[in-house]
Formats: C-alpha cells, sequence, structure tokens
C-alpha cells in the first residue's frame, strides 16, 4: 500500500461540519477542519418552542468548501492535494429537502430563500408528529405491513412524515417540488455536478431506514398507500427513485466546477452517501452484535448482523433493518435516543440563565469582562456537576429522571412523549438533579439493549463514539455500571468522519471491501470503562423505579393528547 493515497470523508452534524484528510494505507489523519453552520448558530429559520428545526443549504455548500480548502492547505496544498483519491460523505437523518427538476433546493432558488419549508428538515425538527400518527393508523389497513422493517413505527423523524407536513402546510413549496432528496444524497450530487434530479443516486441507508423502501416491496410502497393517505401525495412516489445505493458505491467522478474549486482533480471518485452513525460505526469498527454507539446530541445505535441470520427476524420498536445500510452483506440494525447531549446542554442552558441574561447589566463589571466570564463559567459547568455528581452516593431514594426531552426515539418511537424529573426535595441541588439526568440517558441506553437481547438478537459489547463518549468518562462509567457490560471507546477523535473515509478508500479502489478498508484503517480503542459488579443491584432497582416512572409519563402524555380517553 502507498503511503501517497490519501482519502476526504465529510461528517454533516448538527451544528457544524467536519472534514478530514486521513493516509488510507493506516487511517492516519493528516489534516481535520471544522465549519460551524452561521446560520443554525444564530436560530434563524428554527422555533424551537414549536419543534421546527430547519438549515439552510447555503450552510452546508459554504462548509464543504471552508472544511476541505482547509484540510489541503494544512496538508500541504497543491503537493498533497494531487494524492486525495476519493471523498465520502456521512450527514444526520433523516434531514430531507424539496428540490427542483436540477436537484436544487427550493432555498436557493429565487423567492424561496428565507422560507423555511424549502430548507432542510433537520432530524430533530419534530413538526410532522400528527403526520407521523396518521402513517401508523393508515398503514394497518394494509394486508403488507409497509411499517416492518423500521420496527412498526413510524416517526416523526422522518422521510415521509416530514415530506407530508411540509407539503400541507405550503402550496407554494408543494407546487414547487420536482421531488425531495435526502442531505446524504445531495451532497454527492453536487459534488458530481448533477443537474437532473431523476439522477440522483439515492443511498441504500436513508432509503431503507427512513423512506420504507424495501427489497421486499421491490422498492417503496405503492402509490395507492401514499393517496389513499393524503391525495396531497399523489405523485410524489414516482418523483423519488425505485433503485437505492450502497455506500460502497461510487455516485460518479468530481465534477469539474468542484474541483477547481476545492483545487482537486475530476479523477477523485465520490461516494454514495449515508447517515453519520451509519459510517461512524465502520470508523469505529464495528463488529458483528456489538453496539456501536454514536453518542452526541442525541444517540443513533447501530449493529450488524450478517444477512443470512437475520431471515425471518423483525426487531419491534427499532428505527430499521436493512441489508447492507452500514456494510454490504449484513444487516444494519439502528435505534437510539432523541436526547442525550442535548439532555445536558438543557440543564446547563437552565443554570446558565443568569449568565446569559443577567451578567450584560451588571455595574460591577465592564461588558468585555462580562462575556468573558459568562464563555469561562459556561465552559466549568457540565464538567464541575460531573464531578461533583461522581462523589454522590447511588440510593433508591435519589432523584429520578426520564430522559424523553426530545421525545422518544427508541424503543418504541413516540415524539409526544416528555422528560420528567421526580422526588425533589430542598435538598436537591445541580449535582443530585444532573446525576439523576445522566442516569437517565443511560436508563434509556439499557432499555435499546434490552429490546435488542428480548427480541432474539444478543448484543456481544458496546463500542462508544462521539463527543460524549470521549469527553465524559463520569456518563462513560455509569453507562457501564447500568448495562452491567464494558465499553470500549475508539480512540480516533472524528470517528464519522474517518468511516466517511473509510468508504472513499473503496470507491476510489484502494480496497475492494469495506471490511478490507475497516481492518486497514481503523485505529483502535484507548479507553475501556468496566462495569462496577458491586452497583448491580442498586441499578437494577433503580432501572425499575425508571420504568415505572416512564409507564406513568407516557400514561399521562397519551390522556392529555387524548381527552376522549379521560372518560374511557
Amino acid at each position: 500500500m502507498s503511503n501517497n493515497q490519501l482519502v476526504i470523508g465529510v461528517d454533516y452534524g448538527s451544528d457544524s461540519v467536519r472534514s478530514v484528510i486521513v493516509n488510507a494505507a493506516n487511517g492516519k489523519e493528516i489534516a481535520s477542519s471544522v465549519f460551524n453552520y452561521p446560520r443554525w448558530r444564530d436560530g434563524k429559520y428554527c422555533v424551537p418552542a414549536e419543534n421546527q428545526f430547519r438549515q439552510h443549504p447555503q450552510d452546508y455548500i459554504d462548509g464543504l468548501k471552508a472544511t476541505i480548502k482547509d484540510c489541503i492547505a494544512q496538508a500541504g496544498g497543491e503537493a498533497i492535494a494531487k494524492n486525495i483519491k476519493g471523498i465520502s460523505v456521512d450527514t444526520t437523518g433523516s434531514t430531507p429537502v424539496a428540490v427542483d427538476a436540477t436537484g436544487t433546493p427550493l432555498a436557493l432558488t429565487p423567492g424561496f430563500e428565507s422560507n423555511p419549508n424549502a430548507m432542510f428538515v433537520l432530524w430533530k425538527d419534530h413538526t410532522s408528529v400528527k403526520e407521523a400518527a396518521q402513517i401508523n393508523e393508515h398503514a394497518t389497513k394494509f394486508d403488507t405491513n409497509y411499517l416492518k422493517y423500521v420496527g412498526g413505527i413510524y416517526s416523526s423523524e422522518w422521510f415521509w412524515a416530514k415530506l407530508l407536513h411540509v407539503l400541507r402546510v405550503d402550496k407554494s413549496v408543494r407546487d414547487a417540488a420536482a421531488s425531495w432528496v435526502e442531505h446524504c444524497d445531495w451532497i454527492p450530487f453536487l459534488l458530481t455536478g448533477g443537474t437532473d434530479v431523476k439522477a440522483i443516486k439515492r443511498g441504500r441507508c436513508s432509503a431503507g431506514h427512513k423512506a420504507l423502501w424495501a427489497e421486499e416491496f421491490d422498492g417503496l410502497p405503492p402509490e395507492e398507500f401514499f393517496v389513499s393517505l393524503d391525495p396531497v401525495l399523489a405523485g410524489f412516489r414516482d418523483k423519488l427513485y425505485e433503485d437505492t445505493y450502497t455506500a460502497d458505491e461510487a455516485a460518479g467522478n468530481l465534477s469539474a466546477e468542484w474541483a477547481e474549486i476545492l483545487g482537486l482533480s475530476t479523477d477523485v471518485v465520490v461516494g454514495t452517501g449515508a447517515f453519520d452513525a451509519h459510517m461512524g460505526a465502520v470508523g469505529g469498527q464495528i463488529e458483528p452484535y456489538h453496539l456501536s454507539k454514536v453518542m452526541g446530541t442525541s444517540t443513533c445505535d447501530i449493529l450488524v448482523a450478517p444477512s443470512s441470520e437475520m431471515e425471518g427476524k423483525l426487531v419491534r420498536g427499532i428505527c430499521g433493518q436493512v441489508n447492507g445500510s452500514v456494510i454490504p452483506g449484513m444487516a444494519g440494525l439502528e435505534a437510539g435516543q432523541s436526547a442525550f447531549g442535548d439532555t445536558y446542554a438543557w440543564f446547563k442552558n437552565i443554570l446558565a440563565w443568569p449568565l446569559n441574561n443577567l451578567l450584560s447589566q451588571s455595574q460591577v463589571i465592564d461588558a468585555a469582562t462580562a462575556e468573558a466570564l459568562k464563555e469561562e463559567i459556561s465552559e466549568m459547568i457540565i464538567p464541575e456537576l460531573s464531578r461533583q455528581a461522581a462523589l454522590l452516593p447511588i440510593e433508591e431514594s435519589n432523584e429520578l429522571a426520564i430522559d424523553w426531552f426530545n421525545g422518544r426515539r427508541t424503543p418504541d418511537a413516540n415524539q409526544e412523549l416528555k422528560g420528567a424529573i421526580t422526588g425533589l426535595g430542598l435538598g436537591s441541588d445541580a449535582p443530585r438533579v444532573f446525576r439523576a439526568l445522566a442516569e437517565a440517558t443511560c436508563f434509556g441506553a439499557k432499555s435499546i439493549v434490552d429490546r435488542f437481547i428480548s427480541e432474539g438478537i444478543p448484543v456481544k459489547g458496546i463500542i462508544g463514539i462521539g463527543g460524549v463518549a470521549k469527553k465524559s468518562p463520569f456518563v462513560m462509567q455509569m453507562m457501564a455500571d447500568i448495562l452491567g457490560m464494558p465499553i470500549r471507546i475508539h480512540q480516533f477523535k472524528h470517528t464519522c468522519a474517518l468511516g466517511a473515509a473509510m468508504f472513499a478508500a473503496v470507491v476510489a479502489g484502494i480496497y475492494p471491501t469495506v471490511e478490507e478498508a475497516m481492518a486497514a484503517m481503523g485505529r483502535g480503542f484507548d479507553v475501556v470503562y468496566e462495569p462496577n459488579i458491586a452497583l448491580k443491584e442498586v441499578y437494577q432497582q433503580r432501572y425499575n423505579q425508571y420504568s415505572i416512572l416512564g409507564k406513568f409519563v407516557a400514561a399521562e402524555v397519551a390522556l392529555k393528547n387524548n381527552p376522549e380517553l379521560q372518560n374511557a
């Protein structure tokens, strides 16, 4: 293997995009660059109180240019650029957008520049809760179970619910949309210079896990399924796709325009896109029946199993099982939690309210000092809470929380559910509440592992990747204790981007298979959290309390949302 074969992995997250240049011979990072989305950072086009979270495609384009060009400059400029052989991309999902006949997102066309409905509908956007519920009810009317490969429950975080919601509320977008495209499919199309929406190569990962595509159905469900759900969907199935492509297949070559922009050659091969956690699982060196947990703002949990061993097996209440969605020849099973790091960030913002809203009014310090103090203390909150919480005794009577602050992804998707904290008293201080929230996120992780096991899918180990896995020993040790299983933390800091780079090495022909790229480019694990067996009993008792409280919260939410149940 030559040391001058380099690849680029591009990882689009919720807040930023990161690109890395990686040596395909050994997986060594040559350069890395991150770009925070400016419109997103400023809160544009989002209404959190209404669960509306939209992102402008220009943020994605600007970030793509900035990070790749910066990486090339860091690595040595033109001399290095000639050695780059492939680019692959992962993104959040389901994060779709309405596009015109050229495949251009409507927000980049005249008249739609500031229309949130013409922008990418971020994975965490839950404006389509009603539509998801209608899809679930509608699916029961058909002899074929079109939800069988998505865990039996369709989520408001997914493609069809979002598409239906936007079509209903915005006629201008409905009339202008030639199709809808996932973020992970659009970026490769952009890089390869695509101009015909019908030519977009749709990834198996996004189509199977979020859009009801299945080999058994010969593609998407039939037109009748959608038209009888709502006539507004008439014709949209035919505007989409029949075929899908795994991420080890090329989307095409870098276009002349993008080659010039980035300073690369048109010989560079661009891979078919996939979701961040799926490529991240590969970057984290996933093994059959080991659960790869990408832990960031939310979690996305990935398990792979040989397709032959999954014949006839369907796992209830997860986010899909799709052949080839992670590694060709294996079934990819996805689960996750809608709020993980977001739960800690929410509590941090609660505590930081005086800093953010009152410090600037201080008559004691000047504005510059106030801003510097705010930034300094904000960065200290979570690390200090973690340190103090780790000193607390673990008792049955401790404060207890439910982690559904952004709904529940799995098991059994329900985005109407809410978080809760109970057992509060006058002695409940910030570290004690923080510990309860951390416990809740770990209990949520246990409920996912338990669901796999109860459905006959063994979980032989846990692999931790992502920001929380790397930054929070407190949470990781607690999770190992609660799961009763060791957790291996992958040593590569930007594991999703590394996974994308591994796929780039395959589409560029450097390695014949994903497994071979993973073996050569994997960087191994640098930390293992072993469970404290002495805590097994108390955490099992705490988990039982969590389960009981969760059932109560779910019942109360159901009652609130369905007043007719009050008289039942």
